[in-house]
């Protein structure tokens, strides 16, 4: 006896999701070294995920937000007295790989959720900005450190950068089309300007006005004591950041229906 019975196929469409994602982005460096989700604001995205297979997938996310932080908050008189604050938009576009711990499949009561590592290689704008004199300053064009003149043998910093997110998560299906997943990443990066603040001690603020003007020597050290040598910042050490959110993916197909005899 033989019969047909119907069943699916995958293919492009049925691997493929696009999704939405809100959740929190804040930063680590010289501003904040240890205070998770300090100063976190409200951050977003959209995502393309392929199912490769039952546990691995390719994602590629665009995601936007700010990170800010301020030396007023610090519990450290030595920061107190620094007195740097910044703020910097955020956008970034990644792709890589979610190793699931356990088989994903949409809509199956045996497979329907999972937890996931997340690694992925991607890049990112940032524009630091500080406010002076109730003023919207933009901080990379100063050169607060003597970039690009011959107080520093660098030259300024470049807006674009470089950053690698690692990070974990879980997700579960809800019905055929539709899942929901929540994960947290931090962001590697290879520049220490996030925050505008790189070098050990401070420039010669005649010096450094004389080289690039009046703004670029009051916002280089604003102390409240006036000392130019005191610390600045920690140039052994890179800046971080880190997105935490929630998305919702919406499968694009259910696969392509074939008979196979039996």
């Amino acid at each position: 006896m033989s019969g047909n019975v119907f069943g699916q196929q995958p293919n492009f469409w049925s691997r493929s999701e696009i999704g939405v994602s809100v959740g929190q982005m804040f930063y680590l460096g010289d501003l904040n070294q240890c205070t998770p989700f300090y100063k976190s604001k409200m951050a977003g995205g959209v995502m393309y995920r392929f199912n490769l297979q039952s546990r691995v997938a390719l994602r590629f996310n665009v995601t936007s937000g700010s990170v800010e932080a301020s030396d007023q908050d610090s519990r450290m008189a030595v920061n107190q007295n620094r007195n740097l604050s910044f703020a910097s938009p955020i956008t970034e576009v990644a792709g890589g790989v979610e190793f699931y711990y356990f088989p994903f499949q949409f809509g199956s009561s045996k497979h329907k959720g999972t937890a996931y590592l997340l690694a992925q290689l991607g890049g990112f704008y940032m524009n630091p900005y500080t406010y002076y004199n109730g003023e919207k300053v933009e901080l990379q064009p100063l050169g607060t450190e003597g970039q690009g003149t011959a107080l520093n043998k660098h030259r300024k910093y470049s807006k674009y950068q470089l950053c690698i997110p690692l990070g974990l998560g879980f997700k579960f299906s809800i019905g055929k089309y539709i899942s929901f997943n929540a994960d947290i990443a931090l962001r590697k990066t290879f520049t220490d300007y996030m925050d505008d603040v790189k070098s050990d001690y401070y420039v010669d603020p005649v010096l450094l006005a004389a080289a690039s003007g009046n703004n670029a020597a009051a916002l280089s050290n604003r102390s409240l004591d006036g000392s130019r040598f005191g610390r600045r910042g920690n140039s052994s050490t890179k800046d971080w950041y880190v997105y935490a959110g929630g998305m919702i993916t919406f499968r694009l197909g259910k696969g392509r229906v074939c008979p196979r005899i039996r």
